[in-house]
């Protein structure tokens, strides 16, 4: 089939915009797409050898690949729409949406969000050598975040809005953020939301409605992120008004109920983006294509 894929960003943006040292928690095998073999020095694959091995992919395979463009609207119906990018129109009979949820992260919504010392965004510990930062935020993301910035010489604090890390947190990492907070190592407020942010400073509050205000030069917010729902409803694509938010799809065929146009991967789960992942939804390509067959 022709094909075009379009990214806003570089190849694979979103593994891009991960950690430098981040790896995966998958196996090779279960990340590997086509029957192409993915080869890594360890167990478990990390970032640069992700990015390494897509690039191969789209070369070898020879994708048509348009990056730093932008789909901007989807005009028409099945058979022939019109999608209209950042660089001018294409024709296309079926569109698939695979744009994940990394790219909008999850506000805090609290005065001083705006500042450029706050980031949704941790790529290495370097800039934060000698620095008090607040990771906020209970999942595994945080929890590693903390340690990596404390192991390398930064004044850390944490804050979670629940009594404790998420139970999902990996079993080698919960322990040892846990140890490191208990030892006061890590300071660790649990209980606790973010009410304001300050140039050098952070208000917190505490569980009885206590406030309290701590020095700070760095906020990275690991609160999580969401799929672009915007985008969604304005390609006319259905969400659905369950806290959930997912969008109107056949879970057979994934089709959407915008005839012709299919969603993939990730977003398929609306806000639940942990139910899918590289390992569960690499059949989503196989299941939409065997559908267009059947069209």
């Amino acid at each position: 089939m022709s094909h075009i894929v379009f990214d806003k960003g570089c190849l694979c943006q979103s593994i891009y915009n991960y950690p430098t040292s981040m790896k995966f928690f998958s196996t090779p095998d279960l990340i590997e797409i086509g029957g192409i073999p993915f080869p890594c020095r360890d167990e478990k694959p990390v970032r640069w050898e992700a990015l390494e091995y897509f690039r191969r992919v789209a070369e070898s395979q020879r994708l048509n690949v348009r990056l730093y463009e932008e789909v901007r609207a989807i005009d028409g119906e099945e058979g022939g729409f019109t999608v209209q990018t950042a660089k001018g129109p294409y024709k296309a009979s079926r569109v698939i949406v695979a744009t994940g949820f990394f790219e909008k992260p999850r506000s805090l919504n609290v005065p001083g969000e705006e500042l450029p010392k706050v980031t949704h965004y941790y790529k290495e510990p370097h800039p934060y050598v000698f620095q008090k930062i607040l990771v906020v935020g209970s999942g595994n993301s945080a929890a590693q975040v903390a340690l990596e910035c404390w192991r390398h010489s930064a004044e850390v604090t944490v804050a979670i809005r629940g009594d404790g890390y998420k139970p999902g947190v990996k079993y080698w990492i919960k322990p040892d953020i846990e140890n490191r907070v208990k030892s006061g190592e890590i300071a660790g407020y649990f209980n606790t939301t973010v009410v304001e942010i300050k140039p050098e400073s952070v208000v917190l509050r505490r569980a009885g409605d206590e406030t309290i205000e701590i020095d700070n030069d760095f906020v990275l917010a690991m609160t999580g992120y969401e799929p672009d729902f915007r985008f969604l409803h304005e390609i006319g694509v259905e969400i659905g008004d369950d806290p959930m938010q997912v969008p109107a799809h056949d879970p057979v065929t994934y089709e959407t109920n915008r005839k012709g146009i299919f969603i993939a991967g990730v977003v398929c789960g609306g806000m639940e983006t942990n139910r899918w992942f590289i390992e569960n939804s690499r059949c989503h390509a196989d299941v939409i294509f065997d559908a267009f067959t059947l069209l």
